[in-house]
């Protein structure tokens, strides 16, 4: 009976992001011979200072929880490059006139957007081999993401866009 206040709230959070993710790699790379990384010398995300050390947390956690090690000379570097865009509503309301007489016809339709904008972030996080300094897998993560949001709320949003970015690195063999 405890548990369920928990999983109401799990839930709201998991249903509220959503996070599109597309992926492209190497095919011919052997991923298992990375076995550690480390971030790219000098990146600039896009991000603020807080929210780039979020997402440098989130990442730490579950690649190592994956079993990759953070080194200071690593089998490959992760780059972020991040930026935000707005959507145009999708929700309209059209308004249209009409009519007919004789052999002629004419009608007039305007479409009106309801609500505002939606703000995007958008995420890309390569993974470049640190010996021959080629990118060898690539996401990019696609969410909502409001300015005014807390602290707590940006942890939860980054941790879900770095637990969808990486379950699928690395790659499964076809």
């Amino acid at each position: 009976m405890r548990c369920i206040p928990y999983a109401v709230l799990l839930f709201t959070f998991t249903t509220c992001v959503s996070v599109r993710v597309n992926y492209d790699y190497d095919t011919e790379t052997d991923f298992s011979r990375y076995t550690t990384y480390h971030y790219f010398p000098g990146m600039a995300s896009g991000l603020s200072q807080l929210d780039e050390n979020r997402l440098i947390h989130a990442l730490d956690s579950v690649l190592q929880a994956k079993g990759y090690l953070l080194a200071a000379q690593p089998d490959f570097f992760i780059n972020i490059l991040s930026s935000t865009h707005s959507n145009a509503s999708n929700r309209a309301v059209g308004i249209g006139m009409g009519g007919t007489g004789g052999n002629v016809g004419g009608g007039v339709s305007v479409g009106l957007p309801l609500g505002h904008t939606a703000p995007q972030r958008k995420i890309q996080f390569d993974c470049i081999d640190a010996q021959k300094d080629v990118l060898f897998w690539q996401a990019t993560a696609e969410s909502g993401y409001p300015e005014s949001a807390s602290p707590n709320v940006r942890e939860a949003r980054l941790r879900a866009v770095v637990h969808k970015v990486l379950s699928k690195f690395p790659p499964q063999k076809p």
